[in-house]
């Protein structure tokens, strides 16, 4: 009987996205506390609007941080260092208001317990060579493009903000065609929509898409609300967090709520989720199934998750018992552990806050173990000794 094709749609934004701005100015403030002090621990979250950042969060630490003089570097770093843009970090207001952690909550953490209770969920699939999702990981390839054409030179006329969606055809799980892509991209006022359209398709789409342009050509919606020049903060105000799905698999899974960027590996909405991901990923390496998602649950001050189940959607090779019972003897999953394995207490987070938390293998949560992945091999050599 012929599979059903159904079509499937992810989004991914740039790093000058008003709620990216503020994912990187958390975390790249999580960064400095760690450089001085990896006990520190941060949760510091933004809002940025029209020449306008405020600054809030908790910290417990050592070390000494100028948190405006980190965020000002990071808006110039993106290119927001003038009014046409969309902020101007030279003459805006920036206020911190920041206090330090609740000592019920860091009595908690200190002692290896989980940081608060809540649910992760870690993705991968055999559809991409990182092993994730197509529909986000083409999103994220264009934002990311647009970036480099814009800080290269290649597009003077980009601005920072831009956002991209891309929808694919599937015939069961498998990906078959590209069906539409959309691209909003911010510009100046020298350009016209057709040269927006023609250089994107050009520079941008057309190469990233070359495999899929033999199967069909997709739809290409560029900037479909016409002009898009003013963007940014002074068009959106952006928060800290609200970018959850585009931070992770596009929606190709479910998402236990908490947000990322700004928290210490101590907070279990981050570490767990990067843990969850981790044994996702082996577990498609592995051969022991070609998609999962696996979920991982914890209560405030306890070490040990209440629970790890894994959906294999139908595709697992041996017991799924095995396996869930293979994860909890292989892999890290109490915080503890899963921040010394990983090495969670480094400077290392705002690399995450823009294209994604996953999908990168600079990051120590996308590297694979040869010797987990062979114990996980180990089960499908058991079954087929049975």
């Amino acid at each position: 009987m012929k599979k059903h094709i159904h079509q499937f749609t992810s989004e991914s934004v740039s790093a000058g996205h008003p709620d990216k701005i503020a994912d990187q100015i958390s975390d790249a403030i999580l960064d400095a506390y760690l450089a001085q002090d990896p006990q520190s621990k941060v949760a510091i979250e933004c809002l940025i609007t029209t020449q306008k950042l405020l600054i809030a969060g908790e910290v417990t630490s050592s070390a000494k941080v100028n948190a405006v003089n980190i965020a000002e570097k990071v808006l110039d770093q993106i290119g927001y260092n003038d009014l046409k843009v969309g902020f101007d970090w030279k003459t805006a207001a920036i206020e911190q208001v920041i206090h330090q952690q609740s000592p019920q909550i860091y009595q908690s953490v200190v002692q290896g317990g989980a940081g608060d209770q809540g649910i992760m969920f870690g993705h991968a699939c055999s559809e991409t060579p990182e092993f994730m999702p197509l529909a986000i990981s083409l999103s994220h390839q264009i934002v990311r493009k647009l970036h480099e054409l814009r800080t290269s030179g290649a597009l003077p006329w980009l601005r920072p903000d831009s956002k991209s969606q891309v929808t694919i055809s599937y015939e069961g799980d498998k990906p078959i065609s590209v069906d539409a892509v959309v691209v909003s991209a911010q510009h100046d006022e020298s350009v016209t929509q057709a040269e927006i359209r023609r250089a994107i398709i050009e520079l941008v789409l057309e190469p990233l898409l070359e495999p899929w342009l033999q199967v069909k050509k997709p739809e290409y919606l560029i900037n479909p609300s016409g002009i898009f020049v003013l963007g940014g903060p002074h068009s959106d105000t952006g928060l800290t967090g609200r970018k959850i799905v585009v931070d992770t698999y596009g929606g190709s899974c479910p998402h236990g709520g908490g947000a990322f960027s700004g928290k210490d590996p101590s907070k279990v909405d981050r570490s767990a989720a990067y843990a969850a991901r981790y044994i996702a990923k082996h577990l498609v390496a592995s051969g022991l199934l070609t998609k999962c998602t696996v979920q991982l649950s914890y209560a405030i001050g306890v070490s040990e998750p209440t629970s790890v189940y894994i959906d294999s959607f139908g595709t697992h090779q041996v017991d799924l018992r095995l396996i869930e019972q293979c994860v909890k003897d292989v892999f890290p999953v109490t915080p503890n552990s899963i921040i010394e394995e990983l090495g969670l207490k480094r400077p290392i987070y705002f690399p995450t806050a823009s294209y994604g938390h996953f999908g990168n293998e600079n990051f120590p949560w996308e590297q694979l173990d040869s010797k987990r992945i062979q114990k996980l091999k180990q089960l499908i050599s058991g079954r087929e000794a049975e």
